[in-house]
């Protein structure tokens, strides 16, 4: 019954710092540029094109 109190401690801890870490990464602007990489992908041959 012991195991069970540490693994369920243990989890909430892992689950808090993957909070912790999404809210920093949405705090500085890591998902600011959200369509950027799905238009890159449909104008990419246009750019080898240009070089």
């Amino acid at each position: 019954m012991s195991a069970l109190f540490v693994l369920v401690t243990v989890s909430i801890v892992v689950a808090g710092s993957f909070l912790g870490a999404f809210i920093w990464s949405v705090k500085t602007d890591q998902y600011e540029d959200r369509e950027g990489a799905a238009m890159r992908m449909l104008y990419d041959d246009e750019i080898q094109k240009i070089k």
